[in-house]
């Protein structure tokens, strides 16, 4: 019979990792499931205002991208050359900022 590994073997973190996505996401959920304990579930006008502001986050840079494009396509007189792409980049960012927007609620 051979005899056990005597070689001294690290001793496993107290602490994980702060920058590990998984400890912070299992962190989070911890956190959230604690506050639904305390305080329940939201009632229906909470969630629907919620819903409202995530409208507005999407809607306003959009149209923000769509007034500005027009503004200058009819200052240099370029039909939609300046409409089309801002209205994108409005679209873009309005989407970005619900996704974050979403993780922070």
């Amino acid at each position: 019979m051979t005899e056990p590994d005597k070689t001294p073997r690290p001793e496993p973190e107290e602490e994980p990792d702060e920058q590990d996505s998984l400890v912070k996401g299992v962190r989070l959920r911890g956190e959230r499931h604690q506050r639904w304990l305390r305080e329940g579930d939201s009632s229906v006008a909470r969630m629907l205002g919620q819903i409202g502001v995530l409208g507005w986050i999407i809607v306003l840079p959009l149209l923000i991208g769509v007034f500005g494009g027009h503004w200058l396509d009819q200052k240099f007189n370029s039909g939609i050359f300046c409409t089309a792409p801002l209205l994108m980049v409005g679209l873009a960012l309005g989407c970005w900022s619900a996704w974050k927007w979403i993780k922070k609620v």
